[in-house]
């Protein structure tokens, strides 16, 4: 008779840990869903052209000249603007999008706490005496070979992928491959306005009339 008595509070455990269970596996198949949809929006046609009028928009504000001191120059100008059009065409849904939004943010914060800690530095340098420094180069190698291979190579992948330096390597994994998908169509888009911008360039210069040269004068 023992046996057949249910403890209730066991059900109900292994009911909730039934419904958590079904709760991340719907989440998990959400998730892959939404990746596989933003991989292919990024190889669509259309998104190629939604992205290069909005990076023409953006490079038309871009100052080529003599900017600010604090505005980027030249072809930095011009990276920056493409990245930023990226991230807001991938609508802050990806940790990569997110932190390059944030990074102008960021870098202005930063510029203004270093100009703060100038003086202060300064009367650090000029106060500071002559201390012996021991090389570091010998405990860099050490630590570089205690570290294995792999765990090496996912720093390095989660230093190039934005906002992911410090992820774990699942996160990392997918942050690339939609980051990597991502930068083919800007530089297929961005491949197609130079053809287009230097086939212009061509055509209106073939068509331009030709210069009048003067004429020499004629001998009598």
């Amino acid at each position: 008779m023992a046996s057949l008595i249910t403890n209730p509070v066991t059900n109900a455990n292994s009911d909730r840990s039934k419904r958590k269970k079904k709760k991340n596996s719907m989440v998990k198949q959400n998730l892959q869903r939404s990746q596989k949809e933003d991989h292919a929006r990024w190889k669509s046609e259309a998104q190629q052209q939604i992205y290069s009028s909005k990076l023409l928009q953006a490079l038309s504000q871009v100052s080529l000249g003599t900017p600010s001191p604090s505005a980027p120059r030249g072809g930095r100008a011009v990276r920056e603007a493409a990245d930023r059009v990226l991230a807001v065409a991938a609508k802050g849904r990806t940790r990569w999008s997110r932190a390059i939004l944030t990074s102008r943010l960021k870098l202005k914060f930063r510029k203004q706490k270093r100009s703060q800690r100038g003086s202060a530095a300064a009367v650090a340098a000029a106060t500071r005496t002559s201390r012996s420094k021991k090389p570091r180069v010998s405990v860099l190698k050490l630590k570089a070979k205690s570290v294995p291979t792999v765990q090496r190579k996912v720093k390095v992948l989660g230093r190039l992928v934005p906002g992911c330096r410090k992820q774990p390597l699942p996160v990392i994994l997918e942050e690339a491959t939609d980051y990597i998908a991502a930068l083919e169509m800007q530089v297929r888009a961005m491949s197609a306005l130079a053809d287009l911008l230097s086939g212009s360039g061509a055509a209106s210069s073939s068509s331009a009339p030709p210069p009048e040269w003067p004429m020499p004068p004629t001998s009598q």
